[in-house]
């Protein structure tokens, strides 16, 4: 399990088992590992993890028109509790990803 932060330093995502779930432990997106990156329930392009442990949308990405196809729900993993706040950071080309609880 890994947590993941935004620029501003608030947990917003656990990374699972190659699944992506929200701090409450719904399923919110899937990791494909060659191109290392996340994708929404959708299989759109939703974010990377920068840094080691930010989650950050990348503005250029190459992935953001491709459309990844559906890898199903993996349920909810319950909640991993609450990591604090890490500090405030920013990388030149990334926003904050935007995650819909």
């Amino acid at each position: 399990m890994k947590d993941l932060h935004d620029m501003n330093g608030k947990h917003i995502a656990n990374f699972v088992n190659g699944q992506l779930h929200n701090v409450r432990g719904k399923n919110i997106g899937h990791y494909l590992e060659r191109e290392q990156i996340f994708i929404d329930m959708h299989g759109r392009y939703l974010g990377e993890i920068v840094n080691g442990n930010r989650l950050l949308y990348y503005k250029a990405s190459p992935y953001m028109n491709t459309n990844f196809g559906v890898y199903g729900n993996y349920s909810n993993i319950g909640n991993y509790g609450n990591y604090g706040n890490i500090g405030h950071t920013s990388f030149a080309g990334y926003v904050n990803v935007e995650i819909n609880d």
